[in-house]
C-alpha cells in the first residue's frame, strides 16, 4: 500500500522542474521525509497540502519567463528579465540545496581557455562500476533521477534501480522521469490547448485559481499538420495551399495563437515553417542544456508517435499520448517502467545504390520479427561510422513502425559534425562535446570500446540491405524491389487481409478507359495515381532528396516524363530542403516531373493528400481498380494515404519517383522498361538510378550551414497571413458554442472534488470485434469525411458544406465531431458484420446494423455499457489521444485484446477505460465469443484492492467465463483509474494547494 501512496504523492506534488532551470529546481529537497509505510493515498494527499513552501515555489516557477534557444537577441532579451527571478528564486532555495541527497557528485565542467562552462551531476563521481555498463539511453535516466532527487518525487532508491538495471529491468520496475520539454504538433496540440483551457475552466468552478493550470516545462508546438495538397503540379502550389489552409482553419490556428500568449512557457511556431520533428532535429534539439550554469542532456516527450526522430541526435525522445503530455507539461513526473535494452550492432557499408530508406524498412521488419514493444534499441558498432547523422535520424524515426519506445544512436563525432552543418555555435558543440566525455555519454570510435550490457542483441552487416520498398498496406511488410511484381500479382491472389486483396484471376487485366482533361487516359489494378515526396521520415535526408532529384533529371534528359494524371507532390520538411534544392540545380528537373513543392508540413502520409482528379477517382470506383500510392512516408494503413488507394507503398524518395516514371507497382525493374525515350530507346531503371558517389558529391556542395541558420534565423517571425490573425488577450478562453473547430469538451464538467473511485463492468455489450492490428487510424482517422457519416451529417446541419468539411485530424478541437469519427475509418473491418467492410456495427439487442456512432449512443440512451473485443497489437500506429477520447465518448469501458501498442494502452488508462489482455495462447475466437454476449468484469470497488497486472474474470451471460491481465502497469495508473482519468487526477491535486 505504501507503494501506492508514495507513487500518487508523487504526482501530486509540484516540485517539478523549473520553467527557466530545471535542473535549479530539482536541487530542492522536500522538508517532509518520505515515512516508512503509509496506509492511504488521502494520508499522502494531506501532507501535500500542507506543503506551503511548494506552493510558493509553484507560483515563483509560474511567473518566470522560459529561457529558449533562440536567435542572439531574442537570448540577451530573455536574459534581462530572468536574471532578478533566478536570483530571488536562488536565495529562496539557498538553505535547501544543500539538501540534495547527491550533492557530493556536483562537478565543474571548465572550459579549454579557462573558465568554466557550469555544473553538472557526474556519473563517474558515483564510483559504481555497473555504470559503465549500462546502455547510453540508460545513463540519460540515471542523470535524469540524480538530478531530480528529493527523496519526494524522486528518491535514492529510483537512482538505484537504475544503477541495478541489469537485474531491475527484467523485474518491471516502475521508475519516475522529468523530460526537459515537450513537443507538440497542431493535429495533436490543438485538443492538448483545448483540454489546459478547459481545465482552467474547472479549477475556476472548484473555486481555486485558473492560472494554477500553466506549462510547467517548455513546450514548442510546430503547426504542421493542417496543411492539404488541394494544388499540385504548380509554380503557385505552395502558396495556394498555404492560403485554403488559412481558410479552413483561421480559427484552429487563432485559438493556437491565443494559446501562445495566455499559456507561458509556449512556443508556437508558425504554418508553414517545416514538420515538427524536421524542426526539432535542426533547430530545437539541444543535445546538452545549459541553464544558467546547469549541465544536463536533452529529453523530450512529443504528442506525435515520431518524436523518436530526435533519438537520431542523440537526445532522449519518444511519443507519449496527448494526455499524458498534459501532466507532463503541468509538471507531474512520469511514471515509467525501467525499459529493457536491444543492442543493434551494425557493421560493413550499404552497397551502391541502396538508399537509408532501403535500411530503415530491414531494420524495422528486423526489429518487428524480433520483438522491441516497451522497449529501448539502441545502435552501436562500427558501422556506425558509415551512417550520417540524417540517416540515423530516419531509423530513429521510425521507431512507432519498429515497435519501440526508442531506437536510440549515442553522441559521437558524426553527431558533432552534424550541429555545427545546422547552425549551431562552434563553443555550444564544445560545451555539448566536453559535458558528455566528462558524464560518459559520449562514443568515441576511435579509443578502445568497454562492453556494455544489453537485454537481447542483433547485428546487420549493412552490406547485406538490397533496395525495397514496404506494403500494400503495413510498414513492416517489405518487400525487396527485385521481387515486387510477384509479391504484387500474390497479393491479387490473396485473400483479402495485410497481404491480400482477393480478385479473381479472370479480373486482374482488366483496363479502366477515361479521359483526362482531354487526353486518353488508362488504370489497371496497380497503376500508380499518388507519388508523394513527403513526411518527416526522409525528408530530413538530404542524400535521398538530391537523390530523387537527380533520377527525375536523368529521366528527363532521356526523354521520360511522369504520366500527367497522376497526382505528384513535394512536401519538404523544412525551408532548408528548398535551399538545397535550388543550390544543386535540381529543383527544376523534379518540377518538370511534376514533383513541385506544395508546402512545408506533413502531407500525404497522415491522408492531406487532396483530391483526386474526378476523371481518376470515377475510373478507379466505377471498374472497382486496386489503385496505388507510393510514398515516401512512414505510415501506409488501408484508408490512411486516401480513401480510392488501397495499395499503398513506402518508398525512398528516389523510388518514388522512378515508380511515378512507371505509372505501376506492377513491374519489374531489373528485367522491364520504365519506359521509352525520346530516342525510341528503352529506358530501364539502371539508366535513370544515381550512384552513391553521385549523390554524395551533390550533397557535398549543395547542403551548406548558411542555409541552416537563414531558415531558423526567421522561424518564429511567422507569414503575413499568421501575423495578421487577432486574438483577444485572456486568461480564459471565451468558448463559441456554434464553432464547429473549437469546442469546450465534457470531460470536466460536474466534476467534483472527490475521486469517484473504480470501477468495474457489469452486462456490458460488445460495440465492435475486431481482429489484429487495428490501429489508430482505424479507431480516429484523421483523413477526409466522408459525406455520408454522422460527422457529416453534424456538419451539415450546422450549416457547413462538404467542400468545408476539411479533415478529421483539422477538428479534433470538436469532441462532437470527433465522436461521430470514431471507428469511422471506411476500411474497418468489425467481426459482428461477418466479412462486411466499413464504420458500422450490429445493435445487440435488436440485430440492427447502424453507424457505430449511432450504436453507441443507442446503448448510451438506455444505461448499457459496452466493450470492445480485438487481437493483437490494438492501438498501433500514431499516437494519438482520440483514439482513447472517442471511445470514452462512446460510452467503451474496457476494450479486451491479445495485446496493445504502448501509447494506445496508456491513452485508455489516461481516459479511464480499462485495458485487458487475454491470457497467453487464447483470444475471442478460441474462447468461443462472438460479441454477441453481455459482459462483466469483476473489478474490486477499492483502489487498494487492485494491483499492477493482477488477474481477474470475465464472465458472460452465455455462461462462459474466461480470466484476463489488467493492464494497468504502475501503481501512478491505478491513481489515474481512482481519479477517472489522469487530467482529473492533476485537476483535483492542484485544486488541493
Amino acid at each position: 500500500m505504501y507503494c501506492r501512496a508514495r507513487f500518487a504523492s508523487r504526482l501530486a506534488s509540484t516540485t517539478a522542474v523549473a520553467s527557466f532551470s530545471p535542473s535549479v529546481c530539482s536541487r530542492v529537497s522536500s522538508p517532509i521525509a518520505s515515512p516508512s509505510s503509509a496506509s492511504s493515498v488521502s494520508f499522502w494527499n494531506q501532507r501535500y497540502r500542507s506543503l506551503s513552501f511548494l506552493s510558493s515555489l509553484r507560483s515563483l516557477r509560474c511567473s518566470a519567463p522560459r529561457l529558449h534557444w533562440r536567435s542572439p537577441e531574442s537570448l540577451r532579451i530573455l536574459a534581462r528579465t530572468s536574471v532578478p527571478v533566478v536570483e530571488r528564486f536562488h536565495r529562496r532555495i539557498a538553505t535547501t540545496a544543500s539538501e540534495h541527497p547527491f550533492k557530493g557528485v556536483m562537478t565543474s565542467l571548465p572550459k579549454p581557455g579557462g573558465g568554466e562552462f557550469g555544473k553538472f551531476y557526474s556519473l563517474p563521481a558515483l564510483n559504481d562500476p555497473r555504470i559503465d555498463r549500462l546502455p547510453y539511453s540508460i545513463r540519460i535516466l540515471l542523470e535524469s533521477a540524480i538530478r531530480n532527487c528529493d527523496n519526494f518525487q524522486v528518491t535514492k532508491d529510483d537512482v538505484e534501480k537504475i544503477i541495478d538495471w541489469e537485474n531491475t529491468s527484467p523485474k518491471q520496475v516502475e521508475i519516475p522521469f522529468k523530460p526537459a520539454r515537450v513537443l507538440l504538433q497542431d493535429f495533436t496540440g490543438v485538443p492538448a490547448v483545448v483540454d489546459l483551457a478547459s481545465m482552467r475552466d474547472a479549477m475556476k468552478n472548484l473555486g481555486n485559481d485558473p492560472k494554477k493550470i500553466n506549462p510547467l516545462v517548455p513546450v514548442d508546438l510546430v503547426i504542421d499538420h493542417s496543411v492539404q495538397v488541394d494544388v499540385a503540379r504548380s509554380e503557385n502550389a505552395v502558396q495556394e495551399n498555404m492560403e485554403l489552409e488559412f481558410k479552413r482553419n483561421k480559427e484552429r490556428f487563432a485559438f493556437l495563437k491565443w494559446g501562445s500568449s495566455a499559456f507561458h512557457n509556449m512556443l508556437v511556431v508558425p504554418p508553414g515553417s517545416g514538420i515538427v520533428h524536421q524542426v526539432n532535429l535542426e533547430y530545437l534539439g539541444r543535445v546538452v542544456f545549459n541553464s544558467d550554469g546547469m549541465l544536463y542532456p536533452d529529453s523530450v516527450v512529443g504528442t506525435d508517435s515520431h518524436t523518436t526522430m530526435i533519438d537520431g541526435l542523440g537526445v532522449a525522445g519518444w511519443g507519449v499520448g496527448g494526455i499524458e503530455a498534459e501532466a507532463a507539461m503541468l509538471g507531474q513526473p512520469m511514471s515509467m517502467v525501467l525499459p529493457g535494452v536491444v543492442g543493434f550492432k551494425l557493421s560493413g557499408k550499404l552497397r551502391d545504390g541502396v538508399t537509408a530508406t532501403d535500411l530503415v524498412l530491414t531494420v524495422t521488419q528486423m526489429l518487428r520479427k524480433h520483438g522491441v514493444v516497451g522497449k529501448f534499441v539502441e545502435f552501436y558498432g562500427e558501422g556506425m561510422g558509415e551512417l550520417s547523422l540524417a540517416d540515423r535520424a530516419t531509423i530513429a524515426n521510425m521507431s512507432p513502425e519498429y515497435g519501440a519506445t526508442m531506437g536510440f544512436f549515442p553522441v559521437d563525432h558524426v553527431t558533432l559534425q552534424y550541429l555545427k552543418l545546422t547552425g549551431r555555435s562552434d563553443e555550444t558543440v564544445s560545451m555539448i562535446e566536453a559535458y558528455l566525455r566528462a558524464n560518459k555519454m559520449f562514443v568515441d570510435y576511435n579509443e578502445p570500446q568497454q562492453e556494455r550490457a544489453y537485454s537481447s542483441y542483433l547485428q546487420l552487416d549493412l552490406a547485406e540491405v538490397e533496395p525495397c520498398i514496404s506494403g500494400p498496406k503495413r510498414p513492416h511488410d517489405r518487400v525487396p524491389l527485385k521481387e515486387m511484381k510477384a509479391d504484387w500479382h500474390a497479393c491479387l491472389d490473396n485473400n483479402v487481409g495485410f497481404k491480400g486483396f482477393a480478385v479473381p484471376k479472370e479480373e486482374q487485366n482488366k483496363v479502366s478507359k477515361f479521359t483526362f482533361h482531354g487526353l486518353p487516359a488508362e488504370l489497371r489494378h496497380g497503376s500508380v495515381v499518388i507519388a508523394a515526396i513527403t513526411s518527416c521520415t526522409n525528408t530530413s535526408n538530404p542524400s535521398v532528396m538530391l537523390g530523387a532529384g537527380l533520377v527525375a533529371k536523368k529521366a528527363y534528359e532521356l526523354g521520360l516524363e511522369v504520366k500527367p494524371w497522376i497526382k505528384t507532390s513535394l512536401a519538404p520538411g523544412s525551408g532548408v530542403v528548398t535551399k538545397y534544392l535550388l543550390q544543386s540545380g535540381l529543383q527544376k528537373y523534379l518540377n518538370q516531373q511534376g514533383f513541385n513543392i506544395v508546402g512545408y508540413g506533413c502531407t500525404t502520409c497522415i491522408g492531406n493528400s487532396g483530391e483526386l482528379d474526378e476523371s481518376v477517382a470515377s475510373a478507379i470506383s466505377e471498374n472497382d481498380i486496386i489503385a496505388a500510392a507510393v510514398l515516401s512516408g512512414n505510415r501506409n494503413f488501408e484508408g490512411r494515404v486516401h480513401p480510392l488507394t488501397r495499395a499503398n507503398y513506402l518508398a525512398s524518395p528516389p523510388l518514388v519517383v522512378a515508380y511515378a516514371l512507371a505509372g505501376t507497382v506492377d513491374i519489374d525493374f531489373e528485367k522491364e522498361p520504365i519506359g521509352t525515350g525520346k530516342s525510341g530507346k528503352s529506358i530501364y531503371f539502371k539508366d535513370i538510378w544515381p550512384s552513391n558517389d553521385e549523390i554524395a558529391q551533390v550533397v557535398q556542395s549543395s547542403v551548406l550551414p548558411d542555409m541552416f541558420k537563414s531558415t531558423y534565423e526567421a522561424i518564429t517571425k511567422g507569414n503575413p497571413m499568421w501575423n495578421q490573425l487577432s486574438v483577444p488577450a485572456s486568461m480564459l478562453y471565451s468558448w463559441d458554442p456554434n464553432s464547429t473547430y473549437i469546442h469546450e469538451p465534457p470531460y470536466f464538467k460536474n466534476m467534483t472534488v472527490e475521486p469517484p473511485g473504480p470501477h468495474g463492468v457489469k452486462d456490458a455489450y460488445c460495440l465492435l470485434n475486431f481482429g489484429d492490428s487495428i490501429t489508430t487510424d482505424h479507431i480516429s482517422p484523421a483523413g477526409s469525411i466522408q459525406k455520408d457519416s454522422p460527422a457529416a451529417k453534424f456538419l451539415l446541419e450546422r450549416g457547413v458544406d462538404k467542400k468545408d468539411f476539411n479533415s478529421y485530424g483539422s477538428r479534433r478541437g470538436n469532441d462532437e465531431v470527433m465522436a461521430r469519427g470514431t471507428f469511422a475509418n471506411i476500411r474497418i473491418v468489425n467481426k459482428l458484420l461477418k466479412g462486411e467492410v466499413g464504420p458500422k456495427t450490429i445493435h445487440v439487442p435488436t440485430g440492427e446494423k447502424l453507424y457505430v456512432y449511432d450504436a453507441a449512443m443507442r446503448y448510451k440512451a438506455a444505461g448499457q455499457d459496452t466493450i470492445v473485443l480485438a487481437g493483437a497489437e490494438y492501438g498501433s500506429g500514431s499516437s494519438r489521444d482520440w483514439a482513447a477520447k472517442g471511445p470514452m465518448l462512446l460510452g467503451v469501458k474496457a476494450v479486451i485484446t491479445k495485446s496493445f501498442e504502448r501509447i494506445h494502452r496508456s491513452n485508455l488508462v489516461g481516459m479511464g477505460i480499462i485495458p485487458l489482455c487475454f491470457k497467453p495462447g487464447e483470444d475471442a475466437d478460441s474462447l468461443g465469443l462472438t460479441g454477441h454476449e453481455r459482459y462483466s468484469i469483476d473489478l474490486p470497488n477499492k483502489i487498494s484492492e487492485i494491483r499492477p497486472g493482477q488477474d481477474v474474470t470475465v464472465t458472460t451471460d452465455t455462461g462462459k467465463s474466461f480470466t484476463c491481465t489488467v493492464r494497468f502497469d504502475t501503481e501512478v495508473e491505478l491513481a489515474y483509474f481512482d481519479h477517472g482519468g489522469i487530467l482529473p487526477f492533476v485537476i483535483r491535486n492542484l485544486n488541493r494547494e
